[in-house]
């Protein structure tokens, strides 16, 4: 198993259906709970094992996920409200070494996940097929995304870090 990608990575073909949004929206509202399951009963110790040699900590797997979600979050009101705006890319791995990442408890984030996710949701919830069809472009990748694939790519990428958590305490007994 590639440890990086315990579930693989994203893949999505074609159209994306309105039961497929359906999913991918249960699967953001899911994650602020699978998250704080995936953590639960873990002590300091444990939390700061790296998820796979050469990988972040736990703690800093769910910071990320807030700082990546929130990121998401920006970038769809972006392409919401402009015409295929340019996203600001970040560092993900410098922000995942700053302090808050490495040093602050885990429930702060967690507690963000749970707000931020909940009004995602809602946001999510409101658009019309039009609206799902609205992009933004990333100069990181070159590339212009639309809204309905990000939706999937971060039903996913919510799914991928709680597994990361996961498959490292299934494979240690913990």
């Amino acid at each position: 198993m590639d440890y990086r990608y315990p579930i693989g990575q994203f893949t999505h073909e074609g159209e994306v259906t309105l039961a497929q949004r359906q999913q991918w929206i249960q699967d953001i509202a899911d994650l602020p709970e699978r998250a704080r399951e995936a953590v639960e009963g873990l002590d300091e110790e444990q939390l700061s094992l790296p998820y796979r040699d050469g990988g972040w900590m736990l703690k800093q797997v769910i910071h990320h996920m807030a700082d990546s979600h929130m990121n998401s979050v920006i970038r769809f009101k972006l392409a919401l409200t402009e015409d295929t705006p340019a996203i600001r890319p970040y560092f993900e791995e410098r922000w995942a070494e700053l302090s808050d990442s490495k040093d602050l408890e885990i429930e702060f984030s967690l507690q963000l996940l749970d707000a931020l996710h909940r009004r995602w949701v809602a946001l999510l919830s409101s658009f019309s097929n039009d609206d799902y069809a609205k992009k933004f472009y990333s100069p990181s990748s070159n590339k212009t995304m639309r809204l309905d694939h990000c939706l999937g790519l971060y039903a996913w990428h919510g799914k991928h870090h709680v597994a990361q958590i996961t498959s490292l305490r299934d494979r240690l007994g913990i």
